[in-house]
């Protein structure tokens, strides 16, 4: 059994072990309180309207109903023990709670605990001894709470299992105080004299002995004050010398002033520990925000709110600024500048053109007749070809900004945490709203994006002042006469051999070109004619290929450079800055009406209790804040 700081309350074990069917006064430390049980426990307000009486008691289970008869009490902790525990002796770890209001006891709190079973009976599991030890040390050790260790006088203290844990959580005897029962049911001729007097085991704070009910006494309904009547007089008659010091009377002083004493010591670290919560409870308590009052005002409010910070954090001036990764217009920028510009740059301006497709290219848009200077239609085909790559990454940008503009909504979300869990239906359709808005302007982004690469395709504009001038192109080609000629790797069936004097035959053997054009003096059927596999491209089709290569990359390279400009603006215009100016509009005139109203601001259930366990806690904090202040104007004797 163990006593700890609280009022007037009864705590008993649900267990069903032997000799401990007795049960006493109790209840849980200041920091284990039940706030909701002590707002509704309170003595003005426990007693129902109309009902007049001195002592009464609640019990936790059925707060709500108020006992004034002490046998329907104990019936009811008979009842509650047996659906909880059965009726086998069995044991449960869940606590029952009983608060007794009377002008009769002291202001004192008990948690009776069950006393060790050695060997399992009845429903009890094979473990019951370890069980219940776990269960009292988890009370025991608690440096906050005095130790009362219980030992029948006609027993032998050298062997009582209370007083060695006791010892083991508090070696300094600094918390344990010893009481001896049963002094009535001592053998003829002995006396508990050696031990009351600390004779036998010496324990710090004293040891008292009491004289309790029979289990015949009890059954024949005999009152706690004759009781206690009969124990003054069994101490007169066999301890005069002791009486004054022992007896249930003195136990319940010398407890509450054991209890004060102890308080005063720990007083200056609960009332810090009091302080720190009550400040945490009332910050949470405001958190979870006030009854509504004006639901207009207060739905206007959160969507204002809502899209305002939807707004900051796209321009970088939000409150709460995550420091873990980039989010909202720095992930923007980084997508523009980093992603996007690093993609488009690794683009490779000839990539996928072979001198193969140049070649052919060149030829196909000289039709039948041979050209004497480089086709533009070729140059346009080609670069053409190149320019819609850039696309694929353009529209991929677009895509990428959208789901940043998805994920601000979390974010705004996070840090709007209570307002939005105590509307969930509010958030859901806040959620709603923006992703549709962002939904529509996506196509129309798109669209965009694509009209920009079309825009580009649609002309190719030579004149531009930052294309490099053909005849220089040219010039440059026909001067770099030392650089290797380019291997081809197909041949034409329309080709013809250049004649001896481009290859030189071998001297000797002579060996058949790889491939000649057919005799004037004889016919040749080109089409049984197997394809060459490679063959020399001649000067002039090295130069023409050359000329069209550096042509499509000079003009690549300002497209690049536009599209790389332009698709960051257009994103932009078309989807974070409308989305931006026309969120609070799109909100209020969605969700703004009279209808929706009390759907929306519907408050979830969790958040209500959440809010109700608040205020009852914070309600018990400051009663126990209160409490401490008294104690410290109180002289303690």
């Amino acid at each position: 059994m163990c006593s700890q700081w609280g009022d007037n309350q009864w705590f008993l074990w649900r267990a069903r072990v032997p000799n401990t069917a007795a049960w006493s006064r109790a209840a849980q430390a200041p920091e284990a309180l039940s706030a909701p049980w002590e707002a509704e426990c309170d003595p003005e307000s426990a007693l129902p309207a109309g009902t007049q009486a001195e002592e009464w008691a609640t019990f936790l289970h059925c707060k709500h109903k108020s006992f004034t008869d002490f046998d329907e009490i104990r019936q009811e902790i008979e009842t509650e023990t047996e659906r909880t525990t059965g009726t086998n002796k069995g044991i449960s770890l869940e606590p029952l709670y009983l608060k007794i209001y009377s002008p009769h006891v002291l202001n004192l709190t008990l948690v009776d605990l069950p006393g060790i079973t050695k060997v399992p009976v009845g429903d009890q599991p094979p473990d019951i001894e370890g069980q219940v030890r776990e269960m009292i040390l988890s009370y025991v050790s608690n440096p906050n709470c005095l130790i009362l260790a219980v030992t029948a006088a006609n027993t032998d203290m050298a062997t009582s299992e209370a007083l060695k844990l006791a010892r083991d959580v508090d070696p300094d005897g600094r918390r344990t105080l010893a009481v001896v029962t049963k002094l009535d049911l001592m053998d003829a001729g002995t006396d508990a004299m050696d031990v009351l007097m600390g004779r036998v085991i010496p324990v710090k704070l004293g040891i008292i002995g009491v004289v309790n009910r029979s289990q015949h006494d009890i059954n024949s309904g005999k009152r706690i004050v004759e009781s206690l009547q009969d124990e003054q007089g069994f101490l007169q008659k066999r301890y005069p010398s002791l009486a004054n010091r022992n007896g249930t009377r003195h136990l319940a002083k010398t407890l509450n002033r054991l209890l004060m004493h102890h308080i005063r010591d720990c007083l200056p670290e609960l009332k810090t520990r009091v302080n720190v919560l009550t400040a945490q409870y009332q910050s949470v308590l405001q958190s979870y925000g006030q009854p509504i009052e004006d639901k207009n005002a207060t739905l206007l409010q959160i969507i204002t709110k809502f899209a305002t910070e939807y707004c900051h954090t796209i321009e970088g001036t939000a409150r709460n600024i995550e420091t873990s990764e980039l989010c909202g217009g720095a992930r923007m920028c980084y997508i523009f500048h980093e992603t996007f510009g690093r993609t488009l740059e690794s683009i490779d301006p000839l990539a996928g053109l072979t001198m193969l497709d140049i070649l052919t290219a060149i030829r196909n848009a000289t039709g039948p007749r041979p050209a004497l200077f480089v086709p533009e239609v070729s140059f346009e085909l080609l670069v053409k070809r190149q320019i819609k790559r850039l696309e694929d990454p353009s529209l991929r940008c677009v895509e990428l900004v959208h789901e940043e503009l998805q994920r601000i909504i979390q974010h705004c979300s996070t840090y709007n945490t209570q307002e939005l869990l105590r509307f969930p239906k509010l958030h859901e359709a806040i959620v709603e709203v923006v992703t549709g808005v962002l939904r529509q302007r996506l196509p129309i982004t798109n669209e965009m994006v694509h009209n920009l690469v079309a825009i580009e395709l649609a002309y190719i504009n030579t004149k531009h002042p930052d294309f490099i001038d053909t005849a220089l192109v040219s010039a440059s080609v026909s001067s770099s006469k030392n650089d290797p000629p380019a291997e081809g790797i197909r041949r034409w069936k329309s080709d013809k051999v250049e004649d001896a004097g481009m290859e030189e035959k071998p001297k000797g053997n002579p060996q058949p070109p790889m491939y000649s054009s057919p005799s004037r003096s004889h016919a040749v059927n080109l089409l049984d004619t197997p394809m060459p596999a490679t063959r020399k491209l001649s000067q002039r089709e090295q130069r023409d290929c050359e000329v069209i290569r550096r042509l499509i990359k000079s003009y690549f390279l300002i497209v690049r450079k536009s599209i790389q400009d332009s698709v960051p603006k257009t994103v932009m215009h078309f989807l974070v800055n409308y989305v931006k100016d026309h969120l609070q509009s799109q909100l209020v005139g969605q969700l703004y009406k009279q209808q929706l109203l009390d759907m929306l601001l519907t408050e979830s259930e969790d958040m209500a209790q959440q809010r109700k366990e608040a205020a009852g806690l914070l309600q018990a904090l400051q009663r126990a804040s209160q409490t401490i202040s008294e104690i410290r104007e109180t002289q303690l004797w």
